[in-house]
């Protein structure tokens, strides 16, 4: 009887010490055997309760994750700045043109080719180049007498040529758009070309010429030039090669801001064919 106790206790013990090994849910002997032999370390590390015991490792560990946190933040920070840069754009701006030079002749009048280009080489820019664009038009109009007056291919002829005269002499350009139809410098040219008489110079030059029949003159005075199978041109050709007109007309060392050039002109009169032509110029605010 009182072996049946200590039976059932031995037998209790066995019971409980081999049930988890024999069902084959968990690892087998030879697993355990095997990973506390091979890997001792990190099974006793993952469940290790006491002090650990080198912690300026764990401390300089601590400070390396500390370094990355703040260096990935600055990149952060300089990757957000560059997003607001528009770099791509600002390296297509464009680059602004150098200022136009202005020369004063050392004499106190127009200021000469040969002084203007001494001026841009001191100043280590090369003559300026052509502008391109287009000329306003003119309305073709006809006098009450029948003389046809400024077309658009008359004033985009003498804007052409007037502006490649400019450039060949180092001179600042005049945008295409600032070259204008004037109306009533055409109306000064209609009363010469309606002219009775049958000399093409009766009524003409500037203020104060009269007309042999004494009609008043009417319209707007300008630089003057005419003659048979001109065009506008060869009217601009005329002007610069005249000291006069090249210094009315032209301009050479002033500014050229803010300046536009009237132009006109007629074909032929009440005697004359039509490939007798006037033409008037002025150099302008616009």
């Amino acid at each position: 009887m009182g072996r049946v106790p200590f039976l059932t206790a031995a037998f209790t013990v066995v019971i409980v010490g081999v049930v988890p090994f024999v069902g084959g849910g968990g690892p087998g002997l030879t697993d355990i055997a095997t990973a506390s032999s091979a890997a001792r370390s990190p099974l006793f590390a993952s469940t290790a309760s006491g002090p650990i015991e080198d912690p300026v490792d764990v401390v300089a560990i601590a400070s390396v994750e500390r370094i990355t946190e703040e260096s990935l933040t600055a990149e952060q920070q300089a990757e957000a700045k560059a997003l607001t840069t528009d770099s791509e754009h600002l390296a297509q701006k464009a680059v602004p043109k150098p200022e136009p030079i202005v020369v004063a002749s050392a004499t106190g009048g127009v200021a000469s080719v040969s002084q203007i280009r001494a001026a841009y080489a001191a100043a280590g820019q090369s003559c300026p180049s052509n502008v391109g664009g287009s000329v306003p038009g003119a309305p073709s109009r006809t006098s009450s007498q029948g003389v046809p007056g400024t077309t658009s291919g008359d004033l985009a002829s003498f804007a052409y040529a007037y502006n490649s005269i400019r450039v060949a002499n180092c001179l600042q350009p005049i945008p295409l758009s600032n070259f204008r139809y004037d109306s009533c410098m055409e109306d000064r040219l209609f009363w010469m070309a309606e002219s009775p008489s049958s000399d093409p110079l009766d009524g003409w030059g500037h203020n104060g010429t009269t007309r042999s029949d004494g009609v008043p003159a009417r319209g707007c005075d300008g630089n003057l030039a005419g003659g048979s199978n001109n065009t506008g041109a060869t009217v601009a050709s005329k002007w610069w090669y005249s000291s006069a007109h090249q210094a009315s007309l032209y301009r050479p060392g002033a500014s050229t801001a803010g300046a536009c050039i009237a132009f006109a002109m007629t074909h032929g009169g009440v005697d004359e064919p039509y490939s007798f032509t006037r033409a008037a110029a002025r150099w302008t605010s616009c």
